[in-house]
């Protein structure tokens, strides 16, 4: 019973690490038809109906998809967006404008979202709308995300979603694509090239 017990363990766990390994490469490649097209995103967000035709001329956003449920990889990316922010100058910072959109509108209000983005500075805007929405604007910006159900947690369910964070200007144009780090370096070089280009 043991023996079998630590195979359906290790079977989970190969699961677990196929799914991710998917996700991942998906991530790697973008759609099916090349490179994320991005393009405008209008959601109602923690400050009011947010727009990208909203930002000036010179502004970026740095866009993330994920969810406030999320255990590690949402806080992880948050923290580096936090860090990089800390480092710009205030001309800089202000060019800069960090926003999550949370695949998970079932959970994640946008009260639920600005009590979350609170711990990572108050420039952090969340964003949310309906699962129709939010599946187009997935498909346009590359990213992949499903609902996991998990019985035997108190959460119901995860999402498994790709963790890019894209530097998108005021047209919908994707600047940079930075891939999932923990370290900030990767996105402290792309936004710098980025700003410096703008």
């Amino acid at each position: 019973m043991k023996r079998r017990g630590i195979w359906l363990g290790l079977g989970a766990i190969l699961v677990v690490v196929a799914v991710g390994l998917v996700l991942y490469q998906q991530q790697l490649r973008g759609p099916a038809n090349g490179e994320p097209q991005g393009g405008p995103i209008e959601l109602p967000s923690t400050e009011g109906e947010f727009s990208l035709s909203q930002l000036d001329d010179d502004q970026l956003a740095v866009v993330f998809f994920g969810y406030t449920w999320c255990p590690d990889v949402c806080p992880m990316s948050l923290a580096v967006v936090r860090q990089v922010m800390g480092r710009l100058d205030p001309e800089q910072r202000r060019r800069v404008v960090p926003l999550m959109v949370s695949v998970d509108p079932e959970r994640d209000t946008l009260a639920r979202l600005e009590e979350y983005l609170a711990f990572f500075g108050e420039e952090f805007i969340g964003a949310t709308g309906s699962q129709e929405a939010l599946e187009e604007l997935a498909e346009r910006y590359g990213v992949i995300w499903r609902k996991v159900e998990t019985p035997d947690s108190a959460m119901d369910y995860t999402i498994d979603h790709s963790a890019s964070l894209f530097l998108v200007d005021r047209d919908g144009e994707i600047h940079r694509r930075v891939l999932h780090s923990p370290t900030s370096g990767p996105l402290q070089a792309a936004l710098e090239k980025a700003l410096a280009e703008g």
